[in-house]
């Protein structure tokens, strides 16, 4: 779909909220809490971005993009590139984290985690179920939907503020240490979703729910720079330390497809000619990784790659 940016403001710190309209005003697909859209970056880069309000027949839908400090592409791209009035190449919402269930539910978001959070208390809400949130930031300058969340959860919300100090992070051993008849929902950083895995071990495994964007590290420290050679025509891109082959041969002017561009998708799947490549997808199976290879964010041991491009 092309949809419009038809509005956007600040929702807190390094934090912006996006509205997106068809640009020919026709409906777009429903989405129900929990469900996320793949959007285009004006840098070209594909991220996902959960709804903020379930709908099932919706005019608009609103996304909130928190800007990375260490961005390739996705949150810069948004808040430098992408301004009222810009249009976007946006997939239909598809869902990998779904409201189950009809009994009472645990929503524990820690910081942009919470916009499929809100989602789910607001259907929640709406559907008269029993749930409480527990929304854990680092201040208040840096929560999102403070008011909002006050608002429609008012007694059933908890916030905690850690300051940045992880001494000071809540304790959810409380919270956890007996089984409740509750599905637990979880967004947020991998410490947190650590740590909710931790102190959950002992309730039945069903019962737990994670939202993970980032399911693996595409760049890491020590990462080093090669060069990949496209069979087909002789090119060599080289790709720096800190670029996944997909970006580098965007940047050098090859369009290419993906999906999701984190590796837990099968779109950018490259057929591996020579070279060792180091996997760093969840996608391949094993007898799939000598002669394939996921560009999004696999790299190589070696020194170069051939690929069947």
């Amino acid at each position: 779909m092309q949809l419009e940016i038809i509005d956007r403001r600040p929702r807190a710190a390094s934090i912006e909220e996006f509205t997106l309209a068809d640009v020919d005003g026709k409906p777009l697909p429903g989405a129900e809490a929990g469900a996320h859209i793949t959007v285009e970056t004006p840098a070209g880069c594909k991220r996902r971005y959960s709804l903020v309000h379930p709908d099932e027949a919706p005019s608009t839908y609103t996304i909130t993009v928190k800007l990375e400090s260490d961005s390739r592409g996705g949150s810069a791209s948004m808040h430098r590139d992408a301004p009222t009035g810009r249009r976007l190449e946006v997939e239909a919402p598809a869902n990998e984290f779904p409201l189950i269930n009809s009994g009472p539910a645990l929503l524990i978001a820690g910081g942009i985690g919470i916009t499929p959070i809100y989602a789910m208390a607001q259907q929640l809400k709406a559907e008269n179920r029993p749930f409480r949130l527990i929304y854990c930031t680092r201040s208040a300058e840096q929560t999102v939907y403070l008011q909002e969340l006050g608002d429609l959860c008012q007694n059933d919300l908890l916030v905690h503020h850690d300051g940045g100090d992880i001494d000071a992070a809540f304790d959810f051993w409380d919270v956890f240490a007996e089984p409740t008849p509750e599905h637990v929902f979880c967004c947020g950083p991998k410490p947190l979703m650590e740590e909710i895995k931790a102190v959950s071990g002992h309730w039945p495994e069903d019962r737990i729910h994670f939202e993970d964007f980032k399911p693996v590290e595409a760049i890491r420290e020590n990462d080093r720079a090669f060069t990949v050679i496209l069979a087909k025509t002789g090119t060599e891109v080289r790709v720096p330390a800190d670029r996944t082959i997909l970006e580098a041969l965007r940047d050098a002017g090859h369009r290419l497809s993906s999906s999701c561009e984190s590796g837990a998708g099968g779109t950018c799947k490259t057929g591996l000619l020579e070279g060792e490549a180091e996997h760093r997808d969840r996608v391949l199976m094993d007898d799939e990784k000598t002669g394939k290879i996921m560009i999004c964010v696999s790299r190589t041991v070696g020194d170069r790659l051939v690929l069947d491009l």
